[in-house]
């Protein structure tokens, strides 16, 4: 079973992926009103993904023998003042998650709870690579500059995510 203390924690995560799914569902959206729709696709697959997490937390709460309780997902901002700057906001939104898988895997640890720290370890490990491509499209956008070839040719890339 689950301490009270992770359980919450877990929570607290769940809710943490599904205002992420929110977050790219809203970059998405941005995306697309600017006609980068490569870019909008990246994102959905993104909010899908999170949504996947945010599963993943919950039936590890249930198989615990824990109570799942949802809370209010507050609202993401709906605008960036460029594609540069929605990601880099992805990164850092990205290290933010890390940090708090970070924080539940320090308190199973600590209470030798090793089925939660176990589970975490797939976390952990899916958060290097999700920093990693979030860094990565950051890094190409700021060698794009305003060249908007290379916008384009970006835009075309990002079109070819599929859902894992």
């Amino acid at each position: 079973m689950l301490s009270k203390k992770i359980e919450n924690a877990i929570n607290k995560q769940i809710n943490a992926e599904l205002w992420s799914a929110y977050l790219y569902l809203s970059m998405s959206a941005y995306f697309e009103s600017i006609n980068l729709g490569g870019f909008a696709n990246w994102m959905r697959v993104q909010a899908q993904e999170e949504v996947g997490h945010a599963m993943k937390f919950y039936h590890h709460v249930i198989e615990r023998r824990g109570r799942v309780t949802v809370a209010a997902i507050a609202a993401p901002s709906v605008i960036w003042k460029s594609p540069l700057n929605a990601f880099e906001d992805a990164f850092k939104h990205e290290q933010k998650v890390t940090g708090m898988i970070n924080d539940i895997a320090t308190m199973a640890a600590t209470e030798k709870d090793y089925a939660t720290t176990d589970r975490l370890q797939w976390f952990i490990d899916e958060q290097v690579e999700e920093e990693l491509s979030t860094d990565t499209i950051v890094q190409k956008l700021k060698m794009i500059g305003t060249n908007t070839g290379g916008l384009y040719m970006l835009d075309r890339e990002l079109s070819q995510r599929k859902i894992k």
